[in-house]
Parts: structure tokens; sequence; C-alpha cells
């Protein structure tokens, strides 16, 4: 199969070397650096040129914000016949464009690679395909991921947005408001010190990816519930409940299969 990868980040870089044993594979990326950097693949200086390659699926692998622009940018360079595809983690307004645009598609979202997944070997992890999309482009994708090792799941565009504000917003934000916290000076026990690194390896990741995941508008549900369940505590700790503490504690142990 003949594929344009835009877009040669993390996610990019991964998919351009996991596909293109077996695939035809042509990248672009406006930073000319990255484009280096991978190798054995064709490289797009222009957009025109994805005309004369001719590929029978595009995958956008920019950033969120940029996607749907992306998309507009090289529409008049793909057939009719072209698969667009994307692996954006929050999927926002991309099944109205997709509906529009009259293109088959495969939407998807490799759960791994931000904070502590190991992208090169990421056997046992997570990937969503979604449901609306296109019966070949799931296919490929499918083949793909069981060739990696990876576990499948399908949602739907609006199951998966929902999911995503549970599934990342919950412990971004848990992660983001510890760091918030953080004094320099405190000795670590080992708790803090298991914290500090999550914390360490959220914040390492691009900005745009963090507020893509907080900015989905399912997240502030998730928000306000990490504020009530803080505001409880408080309420637990002000009034030295022994009791109410011993069934706050059991509750925790019952959600996370303790």
């Amino acid at each position: 199969m003949k594929i344009v990868i835009i877009g040669i980040g993390k996610m990019g870089s991964w998919l351009t070397n996991s596909l293109h044993d077996d695939n035809e594979i042509a990248i672009y990326d406006t930073d000319q650096k990255r484009r280096g950097d991978v190798k054995g693949v064709a490289v797009i200086s222009s957009l025109s040129e994805i005309e004369i390659f001719r590929p029978d699926i595009l995958i956008n692998a920019v950033d969120l914000k940029n996607t749907i622009r992306t998309f507009d940018e090289v529409s008049p360079y793909v057939s009719e016949k072209c698969i667009l595809a994307d692996v954006a983690s929050i999927k926002g307004d991309l099944s109205t464009y997709y509906y529009k645009s009259g293109h088959r598609f495969i939407s998807t979202h490799p759960m791994f690679g931000p904070t502590n997944a190991n992208m090169y070997s990421p056997r046992g992890e997570n990937a969503i395909i979604i449901r609306e999309s296109d019966e070949t482009g799931k296919e490929m994708f499918r083949d793909f991921y069981r060739q990696m090792g990876l576990k499948i799941y399908e949602f739907s565009f609006a199951e998966h947005d929902s999911m995503m504000a549970y599934s990342l917003t919950l412990p971004f934000s848990s992660s983001m408001v510890f760091a918030a916290c953080v004094d320099t000076l405190a000795v670590p026990g080992t708790n803090f010190r298991r914290h500090m690194e999550l914390a360490r390896g959220l914040l390492s990741e691009d900005d745009g990816l963090l507020s893509e995941i907080l900015f989905n508008p399912k997240s502030i549900a998730q928000l306000e519930k990490i504020t009530s369940r803080l505001e409880f505590l408080k309420h637990i700790i002000k009034d030295r409940d022994y009791e109410e503490a011993g069934k706050f504690f059991d509750k925790l142990r019952e959600n996370i299969g303790r």
C-alpha cells in the first residue's frame, strides 16, 4: 500500500518506522530536520508532490489544532479514492469534517507514547479504532495493530472523547495538581518520588498535546469530579472523622480493585 504520513513527531515517526517494511511510504513535515531523521522512505518536500506519489491512504499525524487545517491544505493533491486517516488523541470536530469531505476515512488512536509507554516496544498497549470509519481502513489498521501486539477497541467518535476525558484528563490533571504543589526544598519519601516521576514524564510532553487533552469538551466533568472529591476529603480531615475516613478508604480500595 502507498502511504503518505504528514507530521513526523513522536507518533508520525513511530508509524513511519513501523509501516515502511510492508508498504511504500512517503513522509512530509514542515520541519526539514525531522524529514532527515527518518531513513528508508521517500521524503516529500512540498505538498504538491503528494499528487505525484498518489497515496492509497494519507495519515495526518500533526497536532490536533492543526489537523483539519492540514487536511484542507492537502485535499487538492489527493484523489477521491485516497483514504484520509488521523491518529488524534481527541477527535473533536473531525467527524463533521470527514463527512463533509466526501472521502473515506479511518480515525484511530494508538494509546501509548505520551509520558510512560515505550513506543518502540508497545506490545500489550491499547489502540482505539473509531467505529464509523471505512471498513478497508479499519481492516488495514487492525492487521497493523495485531502485528504490533496491541489490544484493539472500537468506539464511536462521541464515545472516544468521553473515554479520553476519563482515561487521560483524570490522571493528567491529577499529576499537574501534584506538580503545582511541589516544594523543591522538601525531603521526598518513596511515594513522593513515584509521583514526581509521573509528573516529570507528563510534563516532558509537548504543550500542544497536553492542551489537546485538557481542552477536550468532556474534560470539565472530570475536573469537577476531582474538585468534588477533594472537598469531601477536606471535610473528613477538618472533622477528624475516623469513621468517615474508613468508609472513604474502603471506597477507594473498591474503585481500584483492592
